[in-house]
């Protein structure tokens, strides 16, 4: 898995949202969407979500833990080389 586009956001413009970034899987298939957030305990990934009737938000995209943490760490890396 790599990371194909980091969109780092200024914080006076997203609060708590860091960047956006899109994921290319080893098949070359591109997941558009994710988010890093800066939570109380640090960056975090948000995978990408839909709206639903009941007006939750719910992923769209739902990644086993493994993947998660993995793809986080890739993420966070990814961002700081991108942002200083």
């Amino acid at each position: 898995m790599k990371i194909v586009r980091m969109n780092p956001l200024e914080k006076k413009e997203s609060g708590k949202m860091a960047a956006f970034f899109d994921i290319q899987t080893p098949d070359e298939i591109v997941i558009k969407g994710f988010r890093l957030v800066n939570g109380a305990n640090g960056l975090f990934i948000s995978p990408p979500d839909q709206k639903g009737k009941d007006g939750k938000y719910y992923e769209s995209v739902i990644l086993p833990k493994e993947m998660k943490s993995s793809l986080e760490k890739l993420a966070i890396e990814e961002y700081n080389k991108t942002h200083k």
